[in-house]
C-alpha cells in the first residue's frame, strides 16, 4: 500500500520516470507474493468454512443472510462456491416470497455470470430484473453490471467496428449509475474515472482516481480495482513504466485478498512482454491462467491463451537465437571436431568390418567343418547299413531259394507230410531276431559310445542295461533309430515288430526316467556322435 501511494505522489508531481526505478524492486516484492500465495488462499479458505459454519438455519432471513455473507467470499474467488450460493439465495427468496431478496440474487448471479466470461447468459439474467421497480442501491448496481458487460464486449472484440457501440453503451448505463451512488463514495469516485477513461479524457480520471487514493479506507480489492484501471491511463499516455509499478500493486493487492477474477497480473505480463521481460511474463500469464482456471473466468482464459501463445513462441525464438550465436562461435572448433570424428568413424568402421568378416569365415568354417562331419557320419551310416542290406538280403534270398527247391521237389513226389514239416520247421521269428542283431551290432559299430551316452542322461539306478545275449534291449533300440534318424512312431513300429502304441508308451516311459526335460530327451539323442 505505501509503495503504490508513493508511487501516485511521483505521478502527481509528474515524475513518471522515477516510477520506472521501483520496477524492479515493485517485481522483487510481487514474486515474493506469489511465493506467499498458498497462505494467502489458506487463510481465504479458512475465512469460508468459518462463513459456512457460522450460517445460522434457525430462519430463512438468517439462512439468507449467511449466504449472501459466504457468496461475498466467494463471488471474485470461485464461480462454482459462488454460483452455488446464489442458487442457494434463489430458494430462500421464493420460500419466503420475497421479490426484494430474489431480485438481490438475481442480481449476485448476473455479477458472477459476468466475472466468468458468460456474456449472454449474464445478460439474460440482467434483463429479467425490473430495474424500475427496484432499491436505488439495486438498481445501481445492476447498471453497473450493465455497462461492464457492454465494456467487457468492447474489449473482447477490439474492433473499430462493434468495440466503439459497445464503449459508448456501456458508457450510459454508467451514467445512469453514478447517478444514484453517493457523491464522495468510492463507486460514485471509481465509476466516474472509469467513464472518463472510456471516454478518452485521460486528465480527469487521473483526479478521480487520484481523489480515491489519498484515501485510508480502501480494501485491498479496492486498491487492486483503482490501480489496475489507473494502469490503463499511463499505458495510454505511453509511460509504461509508471503503468507497470501500478499493475505490480495490482497484482500484490489481489494476491493477499484472493482474488481469482483479475486482469491485473495478465496486462503486467502483457506489458512486461512488449518490454522484451520474457521470463517475468512468462512466469506471471502462468499465475493468471493458474487463476483463471480455479475461477473459472472463460474469457480470460481465451485471452490469456493468445498473450501465452506469444510469449511461449518468443522464448522459442530466442533461444533458438542464442543457440544460433552458440553454434556460429563454436563453428571452427566443431569443424575440427566434426573431421577427427571421422577419421575415427572410419577406422572404427574398417576395424569392426574387419571384425565382422572374421567373424563371418569363423562361422562359415565352423558351419562347413559341422556339415562336413553331418556329411561323413551319413556317407559311414549308407555305406554300413547299404552292406548290410544286400549281406542280409542275399541270406534271405538263399534261405527262401533254398526253401522253395524243397516244396518244389516234395510237391512233385507229393509228399505232403514232408511239405507240411518244412514249413512248420520255417522260423520267422529266428531271422527277425537275427536280423535285428545285425542291425544292433552294426549301430554299434557306428556308435560305439551310444550306449554311455544315452546312459549319461539318466540317474545310475535307471540306465539301460542289456541283458545277456542282447546287444541293445528295445528302449535302447527305440532310440537308436531315432539317432538314424527314423522319427516316425509307425516306422520305428513296424521294424520292430511293435505295435505304434507300444512303440509310444516305451518311449513315453523312458523320457520320464530321463534327468533331462521330456521335450529336449530326443534332441540330447540326436547329439551322439558316431565314431
Amino acid at each position: 500500500m505505501k509503495l503504490l501511494i508513493a508511487c501516485v505522489m511521483l505521478l502527481a508531481a509528474g515524475a513518471p520516470a522515477e516510477g520506472r526505478q521501483h520496477i524492479p524492486d515493485s517485481l522483487a516484492l510481487l514474486n515474493e507474493t506469489i511465493s506467499q500465495a498458498p497462505r494467502y488462499d489458506s487463510e481465504k479458505l479458512a475465512e469460508i468454512r468459518s462463513l459456512n459454519a457460522s450460517i445460522d438455519y434457525s430462519s430463512p432471513e438468517t439462512m439468507f443472510q449467511g449466504y449472501s455473507r459466504l457468496y461475498e467470499a466467494y463471488k471474485s474467488f470461485n464461480y462454482d462456491s459462488a454460483y452455488t450460493c446464489t442458487e442457494k439465495l434463489f430458494a430462500i427468496a421464493q420460500k419466503l416470497g420475497n421479490d426484494s431478496l430474489y431480485n438481490d440474487a438475481k442480481i449476485k448471479q448476473s455479477f458472477v455470470l459476468l466475472s466468468s466470461g458468460m456474456f449472454k447468459e449474464a445478460f439474460d439474467s440482467l434483463s429479467t430484473l425490473p430495474i424500475r421497480e427496484l432499491a436505488p442501491g439495486n438498481k445501481a448496481e445492476v447498471y453497473t453490471l450493465l455497462a461492464r458487460c457492454y465494456y467487457d464486449l468492447a474489449d473482447y472484440d477490439n474492433d473499430k467496428y462493434h468495440a466503439p457501440g459497445y464503449n459508448a453503451t456501456g458508457s450510459r448505463y454508467l451514467d445512469s449509475a453514478i447517478l444514484l451512488y453517493a457523491p464522495g463514495s468510492f463507486e460514485y469516485l471509481y465509476y466516474n474515472g472509469l467513464k472518463h477513461i472510456r471516454s478518452g479524457h485521460i486528465d480527469q480520471a487521473i483526479q478521480y482516481f487520484s481523489r480515491l487514493m489519498s484515501g485510508s479506507s480502501l480494501t485491498l480489492h479496492q486498491v487492486a480495482l483503482t490501480a489496475s484501471t489507473l494502469s490503463d491511463v499511463y499505458i495510454q499516455k505511453g509511460e509504461t513504466g509508471t503503468a507497470i509499478v501500478l499493475l505490480v500493486q495490482a497484482a500484490i493487492c489481489d494476491l493477499k485478498s484472493s482474488t481469482k477474477e483479475t486482469t491485473a497480473i495478465f496486462n503486467l505480463s502483457t506489458l512486461l512482454f512488449r518490454q522484451g521481460d520474457l521470463k517475468n511474463a512468462s512466469f506471471y500469464i502462468k499465475k493468471a491462467m493458474s487463476d483463471a482456471v480455479f475461477y473459472g473466468a472463460r474469457q480470460r482464459k481465451v485471452q490469456l491463451s493468445s498473450i501465452l501463445s506469444l510469449i511461449e513462441s518468443e522464448k522459442i525464438a530466442q533461444v533458438e537465437a542464442e543457440n544460433h550465436r552458440a553454434l556460429t562461435y563454436a563453428a571452427g572448433l566443431a569443424l575440427l571436431v566434426l573431421c577427427l570424428a571421422a577419421l575415427v568413424i572410419i577406422i572404427l568402421r574398417q576395424f569392426r568390418r574387419l571384425k565382422e568378416a572374421k567373424a563371418i569365415i569363423t562361422r562359415a568354417h565352423q558351419t562347413q567343418q559341422e556339415i562336413n562331419a553331418r556329411l561323413m557320419e551319413a556317407n559311414k551310416i549308407k555305406e554300413e547299413y547299404i552292406g548290410y542290406f544286400f549281406n542280409g538280403n542275399s541270406e534271405v534270398y538263399t534261405k527262401i531259394d533254398h526253401f522253395k527247391k524243397n516244396l518244389e521237389k516234395q510237391a512233385r513226389d507229393r509228399k505232403f507230410t514232408e511239405i507240411l514239416f518244412l514249413i512248420n520247421h520255417f522260423n520267422i521269428k529266428e531271422d527277425k531276431d537275427e536280423l535285428l542283431k545285425n542291425f544292433d551290432t552294426i549301430f554299434l559299430k557306428l556308435f560305439p559310445h551310444f550306449i554311455e551316452s544315452y546312459n549319461d542322461l539318466f540317474e545310475a539306478s535307471d540306465q539301460a542295461s542289456p541283458k545277456e545275449g542282447q546287444v541293445l534291449n528295445t528302449d535302447l533300440r527305440i532310440f537308436a533309430l531315432i539317432r538314424l534318424g527314423i522319427h516316425d512312431n509307425e516306422k520305428i513300429a513296424q521294424i520292430l515288430g511293435y505295435s505304434v502304441h507300444t512303440i509310444n508308451t516305451y518311449k513315453t516311459k523312458v523320457k520320464n526316467r530321463s534327468r533331462v526335460h521330456n521335450d529336449e530327451f530326443e534332441a540330447r539323442i540326436m547329439e551322439i556322435k558316431s565314431i
